[in-house]
Order: C-alpha cells, then sequence, then structure tokens
C-alpha cells in the first residue's frame, strides 16, 4: 500500500529543486485518508510562487515555484485525469520548463491543459448585495400579493356572474371537487383526530388525576378539539393533501399548454378552474372540520373511560353543558375561511407555475407551506378577534 499510495520526493541539486513524483496519481488513490494532508505538507516546502501567478481553488492551491524546478514524471505507476489535473494546478496553469514524463502522460497534460479552466474567483459577500436581495426578495412578494388581489377579485367578479346565471355554473366540476376534496378526505382525517384525541385525553387524565379534577376533561377536551383543533387539523391535512393537488393539477394544465389553449378558446381560467375549486373547499372544509372533531372527540371519550372510569354517557351528558354551541358556529366559520384560503393559495400558485417541471415541484412546494402558514395565522388572529365569544 506505501508504494502504491502518491508521494512526492523533493530534493535540491545544483540545478534547482527536483521533484520526484511517486506511487499512482488516480482519484481513488488522492481519496485516501490522510493522502491528501502530507501532499500538502510537502508542497507547503516548495518555493515561493510566480510573481502574479493567480492562485487557484481547486484541488492543489499552491502554483509554479518561481525558480526552476525539474520534475520528474516517470516513475508514476499510473496516472487519470484527476492526478493530471492536480500537477497542472500545481505549475500555475502552465508547462515547466524542465519536465521529465512519459508520451502518454505528456498527453494526458495536454488535454487537461485544452479543456480545463480556472476556477472562479470567490464574491466577497457586501451589505450591498445584502440589500439587493431583500429588494428581489420584497418585490417577489409584492408580486405574490398582486396577483392574488387579481385572483380575488375575479373570483368576486365570478361569483357576480353566477349568481347572476346559476343554470350556467360548474355545478359538475362542484360536485366533483367536492368529492374529491371531502368525501375521499374523511379516512384519514378521522384516523389522525382520533389519535389527537386518544393522546390528549391520555395526558390531560394523568395531571388531572393528581388535583381530583377528572371532570374537567370534558371541558378541556371539548373547548380545545371543538373550538381550535379540530379545524386546524383539518386545514392543514387538506392543504396538503388537496391542496397540493389543486397546484399540481393547475400546473401541469400550464406545461402541457392546457391554460393557453383555453385561452385562445375564449374559456375562462377563472369561472372554470378558479371558482369550482373554492365553492367545493368552501363547502367541504367544514364538513371535514366536524368529522375531525368528532373523531377527536371519540377517541378522548375512550380515554376517559379506560383511564379515568368516565362514563361514554356521562361525556356525552356533559359536553353540550360545558362548551357553548357558539363554539361549534366558530369552528365552522373558521374552517370556511380555511378552505377558501387554502383553496385560493393552492390555484395562485398553479397559475403562476412555468412551463417546466423543476417549478412545478417548487410551486407545490410553497402552496403547500404558504397553505398551512396561513391557516396558522388566520386561527390566531380569529382566536385574538373572537377572545371573549364562547369563552
Amino acid at each position: 500500500m506505501e508504494d502504491t499510495q502518491p508521494a512526492l520526493i523533493i530534493s535540491h541539486g545544483p540545478q534547482g529543486p527536483h521533484i520526484a513524483l511517486r506511487g499512482r496519481w488516480t482519484a481513488d488513490a488522492l481519496a485516501v485518508r490522510g493522502v491528501w494532508p502530507g501532499l500538502e505538507q510537502q508542497l507547503a516546502k516548495l518555493p515561493a510562487r510566480l510573481p502574479g501567478a493567480a492562485p487557484t481553488q481547486t484541488l492543489l492551491p499552491p502554483p509554479a515555484p518561481r525558480e526552476d524546478c525539474a520534475w520528474d514524471l516517470t516513475r508514476v505507476q499510473r496516472m487519470d485525469h484527476t492526478g493530471a489535473q492536480v500537477l497542472w494546478n500545481a505549475w500555475g496553469r502552465r508547462w515547466p520548463q524542465r519536465l521529465e514524463a512519459a508520451a502518454v502522460q505528456r498527453a494526458l497534460l495536454e488535454r487537461v491543459e485544452t479543456f480545463s479552466v480556472p476556477a472562479p474567483a470567490t464574491e466577497r459577500r457586501h451589505w450591498t448585495g445584502l440589500l439587493q436581495s431583500l429588494g428581489r426578495q420584497l418585490i417577489g412578494g409584492l408580486g405574490h400579493l398582486g396577483s392574488m388581489v387579481r385572483l380575488i377579485g375575479q373570483l368576486l367578479l365570478d361569483l357576480v356572474q353566477l349568481l347572476r346565471n346559476p343554470l350556467q355554473g360548474p355545478w359538475r366540476d362542484v360536485s366533483g371537487h367536492l368529492y374529491r376534496i371531502g368525501a375521499t378526505a374523511l379516512p384519514i382525517t378521522a384516523l389522525v383526530g382520533f389519535l389527537i384525541g386518544v393522546v390528549l385525553a391520555y395526558l390531560m387524565s394523568k395531571q388531572l388525576r393528581q388535583y381530583g379534577a377528572d371532570s374537567f376533561i370534558v371541558n378541556i377536551l371539548g373547548l380545545a378539539l371543538i373550538r381550535e383543533l379540530g379545524p386546524v387539523l383539518a386545514a392543514i391535512l387538506v392543504a396538503g393533501r388537496s391542496g397540493s393537488a389543486i397546484t399540481a393539477q393547475i400546473g401541469v394544465m400550464r406545461v402541457t399548454e392546457e391554460l393557453d389553449a383555453m385561452r385562445v378558446m375564449g374559456i375562462p381560467t377563472g369561472f372554470r378552474l378558479v371558482l369550482p375549486r373554492t365553492l367545493a373547499m368552501a363547502v367541504a372544509m367544514p364538513l371535514v372540520a366536524g368529522w375531525t372533531t368528532i373523531a377527536s372527540l371519540l377517541g378522548g371519550m375512550l380515554v376517559a373511560d379506560l383511564s379515568m372510569g368516565m362514563a361514554p354517557a356521562y361525556f356525552l351528558s356533559a359536553l353540550p353543558k360545558t362548551v357553548d354551541i357558539v363554539n361549534l358556529w366558530l369552528a365552522l366559520a373558521k374552517s370556511c375561511v380555511f378552505g377558501v384560503l387554502i383553496s385560493l393559495i393552492a390555484c395562485h400558485h398553479g397559475l403562476r407555475v412555468k412551463p417546466d417541471t423543476q417549478s412545478l415541484g417548487e410551486g407545490t412546494t410553497a402552496s403547500v407551506v404558504s397553505s398551512i402558514t396561513t391557516v396558522i395565522l388566520v386561527d390566531a388572529l380569529f382566536a385574538v378577534i373572537f377572545k371573549s365569544v364562547g369563552l
């Protein structure tokens, strides 16, 4: 193994330094642990660089020495393009005056000379660059905001047109999206909601039992699940499941030029694409949120019965007395707002997709992240505005 490792033997003679190479100068040999630091230490002992020689930032930083060094490659066992590139960088990207090498090695070095390019200079970050980056992000955010405002305005105009001519509305599209957004989401939302109810009830039962306040688990679970967690959990699941699907569908229509075809044929994209999805989402979200809340309450009621001995009949009878019905209406109203926002954000990102697959993936990811963030922010806004309602 010692004979095959790349090495430099540096000696000084009457005609100047003499550098002989040994071993295998290949990519796998140079990648062996401990080989590269040893070569760097040996190269650091070489004479100073040529005046004006630009330092490289590739595999081997030191360029050509000032003195006339003699390089001997005749005892190199094997050399590939990686080893040749290392030597070429060590020479300062120029041929040394004295070089002993085989014809194959010279041909390899000539190919490296022909096709290699110097490494780009490292750009120093300046405060003006940070300001420019901030400005670009601000302009991009204003562009998104302007597009969203136009999309909302177009949606309102489409709603007015639908109210004037209800028989001409895209009701078949609405029913299809209602099924895909609402009905197909029931299993996963019920499962997640049930498990959330089980976890919350289990943790609360452990704490309430210490103070003998077992009955208050109905108050905490009912208020938390009905007012907050049920709608928010359903909105997050629908945003990740249906919101991404909406963005991907419209984005694929952009990639396949279906949107351009609709525009040429005079078919309004807002009335045929945005309006049906928004109506379906506004109707489906309160139903899905109610379904998720029921599943969560069932999970909490099961744990309350198993861990605290609280009968389901008592849980169901105490729930309407401890949680005001206005909390349910507030949760359904929030869910409707969540559905409209998720649909608008998903359609917005889908319509902004460029005709390439990379933009499609980025738009889908941005749609999900923006929808979930918006849901959480709007829920916090609802909590502040309606802090004295139902509490």
